[in-house]
């Protein structure tokens, strides 16, 4: 039994990783995108229904879900004493406050006072979340005791 309920909060807790970890590396790229046109036109404003629309449909129940149900399978196999663990646990809270940081990006731009960024700091920004997620899952899948 207790197997099979790590399982469903494994699967569950993968699931919605995929749909925040989608959204953290489609968002920057949609910035990207959206600076090329001017404030106020009609493709601006629909970019902005997209970026509002990510993050309101998709990222913040990956988000919340991704915590909930990573929580949960944290108490389940007593990950909170491991050193492992606590480092994830830091990178994906980087990964939290990068998904604020986006959300931020989105109500500037939506006011048209986005950041006048260089290409390339728009696209390290694109990068961010893949890098940190590079740590996140070897940190998982290893479980590296020299911490």
């Amino acid at each position: 039994m207790f197997y099979d309920y790590y399982l469903t909060l494994k699967a569950l807790h993968i699931l919605a990783v995929i749909a925040w970890m989608a959204g953290l590396l489609y968002l920057p790229r949609l910035f990207i995108y959206h600076r090329e046109f001017d404030v106020g036109s009609k493709t601006y404003k629909t970019f902005c229904r997209m970026e509002k629309r990510l993050l309101k449909i998709i990222m913040l129940p990956g988000l919340l879900l991704s915590f909930i149900f990573g929580i949960l399978l944290a108490f389940e196999t007593g990950a909170w004493t491991m050193p492992w663990f606590h480092v994830k646990f830091l990178l994906v809270l980087f990964l939290a406050g990068f998904h604020g940081y986006l959300s931020k990006l989105a109500k500037a731009f939506e006011k048209g006072e986005y950041p006048d960024f260089s290409l390339n700091q728009w696209r390290l920004l694109n990068e961010f979340p893949f890098i940190l997620a590079i740590f996140i899952v070897f940190l998982a899948v290893f479980k590296p005791s020299f911490f």
